[in-house]
């Protein structure tokens, strides 16, 4: 390797294929640096017109390995000997966690944490290695105060957010410890490219076909959950600064403002040009979740201050966005 290339900022980024993992490779390779990203598998030539993730930008040098495989993903970062580590893959789906909750404690808490590990590893040789780690408002479980920051009890109701919580807590000991990691505690973030499973893109799809007539219904479950709600390039500018910055710590990533999924649905319709819907949604109990936080709003004032870091785009808008994209 030449001194060149040594000399090179250079990023590795795990669940590189989702919908921040695609966005974060947009912002670093803008920025002059060298992407690589983990995935656990790549698209056969056979059934898509690329053999990458759709958003993956092409200048991205793809691994394809599966983060609880400890030792392989260890072997990897030697390898890449990055500067900067971000730390994506995770099971996302909160439901999916209570139908398999050992697996979210393996691939959400113990990958996390032995790639961490082989981190501090690499820092203890003198690699120079930022590590941050994409943690979620899930680990307040159902908080008894509103806004939430990084003071506030960590007391997780579900699986993911017990995976997540190990997570983030080990980040800090790693800290302590002397590496330059960071937490952030994102809180909800959409765009256009956020998967179908979840129920902001769920409810933006079926607006769309309902308002071209495709559908005639948007079944949904709890339209009282309330969640703070941002636009997923904002929160990935977050994960970059906070492995730009002096000190390593932790961070709420939000908004700061709460909406409900009723809200939610009221700014879809809206941005179709819907206004009267009640009639057009019906609420399943079959999608409900076992146990569901009804008001999760973060405080990002140490962001703010310390990273210089502030959301761009208002709720509505990130709404009109997504209808925007599915009707095409």
């Amino acid at each position: 390797m030449s001194d060149g290339a040594k000399s090179q900022r250079r990023a590795f980024v795990t669940g590189i294929g989702g919908q921040d993992g695609s966005y974060l490779a947009e912002l670093l390779l803008a920025q002059g640096c060298e992407v690589h990203g983990l995935v656990r598998s790549l698209p056969s030539p056979l059934s898509s017109a690329s053999t990458r993730p759709p958003y993956v930008p092409e200048a991205v040098r793809l691994h394809v390995g599966d983060v609880t495989d400890h030792d392989a993903t260890r072997a990897l970062l030697a390898e890449i000997a990055p500067r900067e580590v971000y730390h994506l893959a995770a099971m996302s789906s909160v439901a999916r966690s209570w139908a398999e909750p050992e697996l979210a404690r393996e691939v959400n808490a113990d990958a996390a944490i032995a790639l961490l590990e082989a981190v501090a590893e690499m820092d203890a040789v003198g690699h120079d290695i930022r590590f941050v780690q994409a943690s979620s408002a899930e680990i307040f479980g159902a908080p008894s105060v509103s806004p939430q920051d990084e003071s506030t009890p960590i007391a997780p109701t579900n699986p993911y957010g017990e995976a997540k919580a190990a997570a983030h807590l080990a980040v800090g000991e790693a800290r302590a410890q002397g590496v330059h990691a960071s937490s952030l505690v994102l809180y909800n973030h959409e765009s256009p490219r956020r998967p179908l499973a979840f129920v902001t893109r769920k409810i933006t799809r079926g607006v769309a076909a309902i308002a071209r007539g495709e559908a005639s219904e948007l079944v949904l479950g709890n339209l009282d959950a309330r969640r703070d709600w941002g636009w997923a390039p904002d929160y990935v500018d977050a994960l970059v600064r906070a492995a730009g910055a002096e000190s390593a710590d932790d961070y709420v990533i939000a908004t700061g403002v709460g909406h409900s999924v009723r809200e939610f649905v009221a700014a879809a319709f809206a941005a179709a040009g819907i206004d009267d819907w009640e009639h057009l949604v019906r609420v399943d109990p079959e999608f409900f979740r076992p146990v569901d936080a009804t008001e999760l709003v973060g405080d990002a004032s140490r962001a703010r201050q310390a990273l210089g870091w502030a959301p761009t785009v208002a709720f509505t808008d990130v709404v009109a966005r997504m209808v925007a994209a599915d009707l095409g």
